[in-house]
């Protein structure tokens, strides 16, 4: 274990860290017996502890700091885990669509939020350089990149679908509105 240095960790560092965590609670949670169930159940009683203590925090923000302590990556995913965000999973997920649209219109494609049904974050996508056919099968990049944007900044949703462009609207001479069939 490293040696508590006053240092704060880079991204890099977390990610890292987090990913031995999951390999450790893996192992725990396939391992038998009391002595496993009884870390398991410690670790999960810290986990509590520490969410209440991001709550109390969050408690204490005023709506500048609340913003920033949520746009932080890991302190925002820290308060999805602990369902205290304070901001809604739709409106995070029309972010991420958001600051990812201009890497998909660099491609010649175009990405546009449509909303949430139920739990599943809708998205239109517009062919373009990278999209493939359409952007719609869920084979292209752009569709996976966009999946995983969403799902990472709300990962509550269960799923992205993307929805096919919307048409443009037909032609309608103006003289078919105004003027009917003789009777």
């Amino acid at each position: 274990m490293a040696e508590a240095t006053g240092a704060r960790l880079a991204d890099p560092d977390v990610e890292a860290r987090l990913a031995r965590l999951d390999d450790l609670l893996a192992g725990l949670e396939s391992a038998p017996g009391p002595t496993t169930r009884s870390a398991t159940e410690a670790v999960a009683l810290l986990t509590e502890v520490y969410g209440e203590a991001l709550a109390r925090v969050l408690d204490r923000a005023d709506g500048q700091l609340a913003e920033q302590l949520a746009d932080d990556e890991l302190l925002g995913h820290l308060l999805v885990l602990h369902d205290i965000h304070p901001e809604p999973a739709e409106r995070r997920a029309a972010r991420a669509v958001e600051r990812l649209r201009p890497a998909v219109q660099e491609r010649g494609g175009d990405v546009e939020w449509a909303g949430v049904d139920g739990q599943v974050a809708q998205v239109r996508l517009k062919a373009g350089g990278g999209c493939g056919s359409g952007c719609g099968g869920g084979g292209s990049e752009v569709t996976d990149a966009v999946r995983e944007a969403v799902l990472a900044l709300a990962p509550e949703l269960t799923a992205v679908e993307p929805l096919p462009s919307t048409p443009a609207p037909a032609f309608v001479p103006l003289t078919t509105l105004t003027h009917r069939g003789a009777r």
